[in-house]
């Protein structure tokens, strides 16, 4: 080779140039032949581990040049365009001439090189790189086809005698000569080749022939994995590993991930169709039988358990020796059978069940139900159906139930337990899942609303806890009750009963002075219903703490003015309710003592001669009293009663005996107000400053009182209750929902007008629609009263109808 140099020291840097020399080559006919055959002796002795183990891709990197036939060379750039250079050079000539000249940066290795050139050491050429010369040359003489040809004859000889191998391992051994054979393999095609690597990047993707690496695998695929004694073989071994392990066996993953490996780089399909699909269908059969074992000798929870297991033990499975696209197919097999197959027999499993979970608090169980059954296509449906179903007609029972509503407190109580039952259901074992709270919701509302009565009861349950007060309770703790209340209130469709209730409770809370609770407590509820419903529906409620102030600072007035004239008088403290606000009560007539009534007649004179243009009316009926009292042998109490049993009580002063008909004339108490005020004068155990003839828990009309001169109690104070029907009773009731029925008519005719006078033009259809969608917030309005207003605006010239079409109503402005 020669090589061109200049002496001029300016000169820069000039292009990197190797040339072959430039000889005639006369090529011999039986060169390919001859060539071939050193080449197939070659891959012989590769496959019989005679050959080095130094792939020429270590040589072509540059590190291992020096221990080559190089003599001499040229360097001006890089190593490696050194090497590519060198690489021709010598593949065509088998000799390279080198003539020395650095410029520029070099490696250490390529310094090495030279310094060694230099030196003159020479070393024997190595044999490996005499065939990649051997195969280069044949590409480059045109005889590529029969190098390829060659090629895979050579490969199929010896992967046949491989299989022979393989073929006559015998049990356990058979996959370890596998994997072994096929490591041998891999090693053995990696030298192939590198031998043939000027083949690889030249004449096969000329002539769209399969790359050597590729070839190899193929060859391997079809001479040893389908062989017809290896391919059943090998799938029966693989698939009975896997069955010994399900059944508790230990087997070597190792070795299994190394053979599943083997298939999968054998290509996609190979594994699928030669493993996996069988795999898969042999799995179905193999857990739809256990499946079937289980849920005969099972209860739910137990299963559930083993399906759960199994699940995690193919999932374990996977990420050990198999393709990890395998695993949502597995567990679909897994979960078809086990889960999917068994869904409604499972959920519905006598003593077992959904429902025994839900009634024994099996929150464990009811979590991988959930867990397996989400899983599934319409698991959580399933499951959702069924406790809606069970808690449906659970609220049924219990909203119906005829000893449960005797006691209001205890039926909301008992919805209560039943919610706290059902969200700790959900949040443990359902994973706070919003499809089973809507669901839940929505069990709750249709069983509350079941109950025309549940709008009272919430209400009384809400006056007994802020009557007995919630004392010792931490502020959070009153709040968690308050939501609770709140929780029952968003449930019910007549909130407006609701109000009316709640609006007579709160007034005989604050009159009586029977709130235990709080201030705070009573205005947090109000501030909640106010968040809820708006401000319209707790306006009133609000004035009625209002008129409690004010009646403060009216009374520290009259007190201040009439004071010193009142002398030893009994202490009056009036509350003066603005008649919008509070309750409508009838004005019940009330012969009170006469000491008291002068004390009202000053009040009255007070109070009118500040306030211009108002009317005061007493409700007697809802006022209390202390009285002090001394009995037989000396003992004193402090009584605390009603006004109209103070009333009954001063009659005593004067007489020492009284029938009932003599105290109704004095008083002019209403008959029923008065016996309940007697029975609770007489006929309460421990509170019976009275004792009545005949003795009896009845009041009638022929039965005479006197002082129970023996009475006694360990306290001073003593607090004698009225005998009250807890619930209204049915005369009261139907007050009440008349009253509602009175106040809902001009929410509704505004409802109208509003949706009118945004529309212009309706038709009856969506007016009903939209009415009832704004009213809800309030109460479900009824679609025949909503009919009833429409009539009654159009009287009023609101509305009017449209005369082509009499469905269609016209706003009038």
């Amino acid at each position: 080779m020669n090589s061109n140099s200049s002496n001029s020291n300016n000169q820069k840097k000039r292009n990197f140039q190797i040339e072959a020399f430039k000889h005639k080559v006369v090529v011999d006919p039986k060169y390919p032949e001859k060539t071939w055959k050193i080449l197939e002796h070659a891959i012989q002795e590769i496959y019989n581990h005679n050959a080095s183990g130094l792939s020429f891709e270590e040589l072509y990197s540059g590190t291992h040049v020096s221990h080559y036939g190089i003599r001499v060379g040229t360097i001006r750039r890089s190593n490696s365009e050194l090497i590519v250079g060198l690489e021709h050079a010598y593949c065509q000539t088998g000799y390279v001439g080198v003539v020395v000249e650095l410029a520029g940066q070099t490696t250490l290795n390529c310094l090495i090189l030279i310094i060694r050139m230099l030196q003159g050491y020479l070393v024997i050429e190595f044999e490996f790189l005499s065939c990649f010369r051997n195969a280069y040359n044949m590409v480059l003489h045109k005889f590529g086809e029969k190098l390829y040809t060659g090629l895979v004859s050579s490969m199929t000889y010896h992967l046949k005698e491989m299989s022979k191998s393989i073929e006559t391992a015998q049990g356990g051994l058979f996959l370890e000569e596998l994997n072994r054979r096929w490591i041998d393999h891999n090693k053995a095609l990696q030298m192939i080749r590198d031998i043939l690597m000027y083949m690889d990047r030249t004449f096969i993707p000329g002539n769209h022939k399969t790359p050597v690496h590729e070839l190899g695998l193929n060859l391997w695929r079809d001479n040893i994995v389908h062989s017809s004694k290896v391919q059943t073989r090998l799938l029966n071994t693989l698939l009975e590993l896997i069955l010994r392990e399900r059944t508790g066996e230990v087997i070597n993953r190792g070795l299994m991930r190394n053979i599943i490996k083997m298939l999968m780089d054998l290509g996609p399909l190979v594994y699928q169709e030669d493993f996996e699909k069988p795999f898969l269908e042999v799995s179905a059969d193999f857990y739809r039988v256990e499946s079937q074992k289980f849920i005969e000798c099972c209860d739910c929870g137990d299963y559930l358990k083993k399906a759960e297991r199994r699940l995690n033990e193919e999932i374990e499975r996977v990420s050990h020796y198999l393709d990890g696209k395998s695993e949502a197919k597995i567990t679909s097999v897994v979960e078809k059978e086990m889960i999917a197959n068994h869904m409604l027999r499972l959920v519905h499993m006598e003593n077992s069940g959904l429902v025994n979970m839900l009634l024994d608090d099996k929150y464990e169980d009811l979590g991988s139900m959930y867990n397996l059954f989400r899983r599934v296509p319409n698991g959580l449906s399933t499951i959702r159906d069924v406790m809606t179903s069970h808690l449906r007609d659970t609220g049924k029972q219990l909203v119906t139930d005829l000893e449960r509503v005797k006691d209001p407190v205890e039926f909301v109580q008992c919805l209560l337990n039943e919610r706290d039952k059902y969200d700790k259901v959900i949040t443990l074992a359902f994973n706070n899942d919003k499809t089973f709270q809507n669901a839940l919701n929505s069990s709750f509302e249709f069983f509350i609303n079941l109950n025309p009565r549940s709008p009272e009861f919430i209400s009384l349950f809400v006056d007994d806890k802020l009557r007995k007060g919630l004392k010792g309770v931490s502020e959070e703790d009153v709040e968690i009750v308050l939501d609770k209340v709140m929780m029952l209130f968003r449930y019910l469709h007549e909130k407006d009963v609701f109000e009316k209730y709640y609006k007579q409770h709160l007034a005989k809370r604050l009159l009586s002075g029977k709130t235990v609770s709080d201030d705070a407590e009573e205005r947090s509820l109000i501030v909640k219903l106010k968040t809820e419903c708006g401000y319209q529906f707790t306006s009133k409620l609000e004035g009625m703490f209002t008129d409690m102030k004010t009646s403060q600072d009216t009374m520290q007035g009259f007190y201040t003015n009439h004071g010193a004239e009142l002398g030893d008088s009994p202490t009056l403290v009036v509350q003066v309710l603005t008649t919008g606000s509070w309750p409508t009560q009838p004005t019940v007539t009330c012969n009170l003592p006469a000491e008291m009534s002068a004390l009202c007649e000053k009040f009255r004179s007070y109070y009118l001669g500040t306030h211009t243009g108002r009317r005061l009316s007493w409700q007697t009926n809802m006022g209390t009293a202390d009285l002090k009292a001394t009995f037989g042998k000396g003992q004193k109490h402090e009584l605390n009663v009603s006004t109209y049993q103070m009333c009954a009580l001063m009659l005593f002063n004067n007489a020492d005996r009284l029938s009932y008909k003599e105290i109704e004339q004095a008083t002019e108490i209403p008959s029923s107000d008065l016996k309940r005020c007697l029975q609770s004068l007489a006929c309460v155990k421990g509170k019976n400053v009275l004792r009545k003839e005949p003795m009896s828990k009845d009041i009638g009309e022929d039965d005479s009182f006197f002082v129970n001169e023996k009475f006694t109690s360990k306290f001073y104070k003593v607090k004698i209750g009225t005998v009250v029907a807890q619930k209204e009773s049915e005369p009261e009731k139907q007050e009440t929902r008349q009253r509602v029925e009175e106040d809902r008519k001009p929410q509704i005719e505004a409802a109208i007008v509003r949706i009118m006078k945004s529309r212009r033009v309706l038709d009856h259809n969506n007016i009903i629609t939209e009415v009832t969608k704004q009213l809800q917030s309030r109460f479900l309005a009824n679609p025949g009263e909503i009919k009833k207003r429409i009539e009654s605006l159009i009287e009023r010239d609101f509305l009017e109808r449209d005369n082509a079409d009499r469905r269609l109503y016209r706003y009038l402005a």
